[in-house]
């Protein structure tokens, strides 16, 4: 099995100039507490989009409202399935380790605290 993540590069305004949100997340299976990027496994057949909303929302309260590259998505339908296209800031994918990933990053920026 495959799992697929989305992550979210959020931008924001800060007193200093532009700020990167990251997050110190606690995993009870994990000795270390790594920072990391706010976004998450997508659920089947989930949009990038939405699933990178959902995920932002749940782990840091935020409320994307911009989606860099967000003009490049299409959307194709056919008879038994549909398909959602889109330019992301990056890919990665996991070569060695426990858990076989790929993932998606893509730059938002989003309101509240």
């Amino acid at each position: 099995m495959i799992y697929v993540n989305v992550r979210a590069i959020i931008e924001r305004n800060g007193p200093d100039g532009t700020e990167i949100v990251i997050q110190k997340r606690v995993k009870s299976n994990e000795n270390k507490t790594p920072y990391e990027l706010p976004g998450g496994r997508l659920e089947v057949f989930e949009s990038f989009l939405e699933g990178l909303k959902r995920e932002v929302h749940e782990e840091t309260g935020l409320l994307i409202t911009k989606f860099f590259g967000e003009e490049t998505r299409i959307e194709t339908y056919t008879v038994d399935s549909n398909v959602e296209a889109i330019k992301p800031f990056a890919v990665y994918q996991t070569t060695t380790g426990p858990v076989d990933s790929l993932g998606v990053y893509f730059r938002c920026q989003a309101a509240g605290n």
